[in-house]
C-alpha cells in the first residue's frame, strides 16, 4: 500500500514525463501504490478532444464506447454535477440502464467499488481521475478514508501534466499566497491537524481559518484539500 516515498516517486515521474505515453506508464503504477485493481484518467481538452489513460481491460474500453455507456454511466453524471470526489456506492444505480451497465462492468472486471475525482480546468477543460477495486464496503471505506487526500493530490498532478500537452495553452496564473498562507497550507499538507498548525504558528484557530479561506479563494479551490493540491501543483508550496 501507499507510503510517502512511493507517492513522491510517482509525482516526480509526472513532473518529469514529456510524452502522453508517459502518463499511461505512470498510471499503471498508481494501482500498486494504492492497492487497487484499476486506475483511470480521462480528460476532455478545451477543443473538445478526448484522451484516456488507464488499466481497464481493452475489451471493456471498446465495449463502453460501442454501447455509448457515457449516456447512462452514473459516475459520469455524478462527476459533472459535483465538484467533490464521488464514491460510486453513493450514486443512484436504481434505473434499469444503470443496473445493466453496472452488471456489464462487473463482468468485465471493473470492480464493484470506485472513487472518482472530477477536475475542472481553464477554458472548459474537464477531467476525471478514478480508482476502482473489488472488495466489500468496509474494506473500501477504510481504503478511501486513508488515501482520499493522496488520491485528490494525484488527480490534480495528472491534470496539471495533461494541460501541458494542450496546444497553444497559456501559462496558468495564480494569485501569490502570503507567507502565513504558505506556512498554514504546508503544515496541513504534511499532516498536521488544524490545532497543531495553530499552535506551531502561535495563532488562534480562528485566525488560521481566515488564512486557509483566503488561500482557498486565491487558488479557486473548493475545499482545503483542493487548495493544498492546487498550491503544490503550482509550486506555491513544497513538502
Amino acid at each position: 500500500m501507499a507510503n510517502k516515498a512511493e507517492l513522491d516517486r510517482i509525482l516526480e515521474s509526472l513532473d518529469a514525463t514529456e510524452t502522453l505515453d508517459g502518463l499511461q506508464l505512470i498510471i499503471e503504477q498508481v494501482c500498486a501504490v494504492f492497492g487497487v485493481d484499476h486506475a483511470m484518467y480521462h480528460w476532455v481538452d478545451s477543443a473538445g478532444d478526448h484522451y484516456y489513460f488507464g488499466t481497464y481491460p481493452q475489451g471493456w474500453v471498446e465495449r463502453y464506447q460501442k454501447k455509448s455507456y457515457v449516456r447512462v454511466d452514473p459516475v459520469v453524471a455524478g462527476c459533472y454535477q459535483r465538484f467533490h470526489p464521488v464514491d460510486w456506492k453513493r450514486l443512484d444505480w436504481s434505473p434499469k440502464p444503470a443496473r445493466e451497465f453496472l452488471k456489464d462492468a462487473l463482468e468485465h472486471g471493473v470492480g464493484n467499488q470506485g472513487y472518482s475525482i472530477p477536475i475542472r480546468g481553464p477554458n472548459g477543460q474537464f477531467a476525471v481521475f478514478t480508482v476502482s477495486h473489488s472488495c466489500d464496503d468496509e474494506a473500501w471505506e477504510k481504503l478511501t478514508e486513508r488515501y482520499s487526500r493522496d488520491m485528490i493530490l494525484m488527480a490534480h498532478y495528472f491534470n496539471r501534466k495533461a494541460l501541458e500537452f494542450e496546444p497553444d495553452r497559456s501559462p496558468e496564473q495564480a494569485q501569490p499566497l502570503s507567507p502565513r498562507e504558505v506556512d498554514a497550507l504546508t503544515l496541513l499538507a504534511i499532516g498536521y491537524s488544524r490545532a497543531q498548525v495553530a499552535k506551531t504558528l502561535s495563532i488562534s484557530e480562528h485566525t488560521l481559518r481566515v488564512y486557509i479561506e483566503s488561500a482557498r479563494f486565491k487558488l479557486g479551490a473548493i475545499n482545503t484539500t483542493h487548495a493544498i493540491a492546487r498550491a503544490m501543483s503550482l509550486g506555491l508550496i513544497v513538502i
